[in-house]
């Protein structure tokens, strides 16, 4: 079996895969100083629950945007199951797809992950949609070429900045309002369609400028843990997929055993 951990700003989540198929997940807060045998407490406690020896481990692949925490996931994977991990991005595990930017080896390893496995798993012109602690869009070609993207502030890392900088404004949940008006009738209900509805203008005006830029018809593929939300309430999504990152690292591990 392929232990996989996808190692973001916020989250590391940790997958079990046979094959293509995730047979379990597990998530945890990212914290760069969390230790190789901290890690192991935690991670063989969950093995032992879904029935796992740590014997039928037989790889282990991680992509890290947090440098700090490389180190410690290693030293897990080769003091607790004797492996040494495949880094996403490096040595054999090199992107197998043309990156065509100005700058190359900027390309983060969620943003790689995810273009490699909506490209392998839908094929055609693609714009891909991840929603974490950044709201990320790529392109992707239907040689499966890397074509560049936008960075926008993630929803929520938008109501901290609002929130943080404002002195009377309260702190609210995530959620679609209650109706599509846009006109709040309390400071609540004004602050939730000031965040929920502008980040939905701003995604569907941003696919449309890059649908017209690519010039063919091309596929959008959302993932994130917030893409189910958003899909809700847009028609822009023709695939949600919340697993497709996680499917990078098994689609990149096969390739790697190939």
């Amino acid at each position: 079996m392929l232990l996989a951990a996808d190692v973001g700003n916020t989250n590391v989540v940790f997958a079990l895969f046979e094959g293509r198929t995730i047979k379990a997940r597990w998530r945890i807060a990212t914290d760069p100083r969390r230790t190789g045998d901290e890690y192991a407490v935690w991670l063989l406690q969950l093995l032992q629950i879904e029935g796992v020896a740590r014997e039928d481990i037989t790889g282990i692949i991680f992509a890290s945007v947090v440098p700090r925490a490389d180190h410690n996931l290693t030293v897990l994977s080769e003091k607790y199951f004797g492996i040494t991990p495949i880094v996403a991005g490096q040595g054999e595990a090199a992107w197998p797809f043309a990156i065509d930017v100005d700058q190359p080896s900027s390309l983060g390893a969620d943003r790689a992950l995810n273009i490699l496995a909506a490209h392998e798993k839908y094929g055609g012109d693609l714009i891909v949609v991840d929603f974490g602690t950044a709201t990320k869009f790529e392109v992707v070609d239907f040689n499966g070429t890397y074509k560049g993207g936008i960075i926008a502030p993630g929803i929520n890392l938008s109501l901290d900045a609002l929130v943080g900088k404002t002195a009377k404004l309260p702190r609210i949940a995530i959620r679609a309002p209650a109706s599509r008006s846009v006109i709040g009738r309390n400071t609540e209900d004004q602050m939730l369609i000031g965040i929920f509805w502008a980040h939905v203008a701003m995604m569907e005006g941003l696919i449309a400028r890059l649908r017209a830029e690519i010039g063919r018809p091309a596929s959008v593929v959302a993932t994130g843990g917030l893409a189910i939300l958003f899909d809700e309430q847009t028609e822009i999504f023709d695939h949600v997929d919340a697993d497709l990152t996680l499917d990078g690292l098994a689609i990149l591990a096969e390739k790697i055993r190939q």
